[in-house]
């Protein structure tokens, strides 16, 4: 069960996300890289962690104009990451040329494919969010809608709250990968989160992997919260 923890490196500096790598290394199956770390260390500290033979999941979420996310993708690729996702919101065109690019130099240049996987609706945004940006479908229904355009445009997953996991599991290709942020013990805070649940209950209901932050970076023994995570 420890290869579906991710681990998110929520952290300011290299140097406190390197201590983190090298106490739970052994004992997940990754780390999340988001845009807080990636934009303090940059590109070479990714490449650094990769180089090193850690499987790290980059947490860019790039939404722009297809042509720009595909470019941008292909960077990515090249550092060496496991996944990376892009935004499901973007729609078909930008996940079709992104997969096409990156697919497309990872063969010429020899490089490993990297999993791409779709942002459906953030695990912060309830239904109040949506409707504030005029999206008036029922969150559930929207969750389920992109993960549909993602499969469909060629991803390989997406990235969905544990309410959602159970809904796209029944719906699209068991191969098709789940990942869920939005997880906390019973007991802990919710944090900015509002769409969450354990990550026992997460796994259950089909979610391929666990994105982890808060509850393992800020408690007093990150060794004992890894271990105690799907208790």
């Amino acid at each position: 069960m420890k290869e579906k923890i991710i681990v998110a490196l929520d952290v300011e500096t290299d140097s406190e996300a390197r201590e983190i790598v090298g106490e739970l290394r052994e004992e997940v199956g990754a780390f999340k890289i988001g845009l807080q770390l990636f934009t303090s260390a940059g590109s070479s500290f990714v490449k650094e962690l990769v180089e090193s033979g850690v499987k790290i999941f980059l947490d860019v979420k790039f939404h722009d104009i297809p042509n720009t996310v595909a470019k941008a993708s292909i960077e990515v690729a090249r550092l060496g990451v496991w996944m990376f996702n892009i935004h499901a919101l973007g729609g078909g065109e930008m996940i079709s040329n992104t997969v096409a690019a990156v697919s497309e130099v990872c063969e010429r240049e020899n490089l490993p494919k990297p999993k791409i996987i779709g942002v459906t609706i953030l695990t912060s945004s309830n239904q109040e969010t949506l409707n504030q940006i005029g999206i008036e479908k029922e969150i559930t229904s929207q969750v389920l809608n992109l993960a549909q355009v993602s499969a469909k445009y060629g991803l390989d997953g997406v990235v969905a709250s544990p309410l959602e996991t159970n809904l796209i599991r029944n719906e699209i290709d068991k191969d098709f990968l789940i990942v869920t942020p939005g997880i906390r013990p019973k007991l802990e805070t919710k944090d900015d989160q509002k769409r969450v649940m354990t990550a026992k209950e997460a796994v259950e209901n089909g979610s391929d992997y666990v994105v982890i932050g808060r509850p393992i970076l800020k408690a007093k023994d990150r060794l004992v919260a890894v271990r105690q995570i799907f208790n």
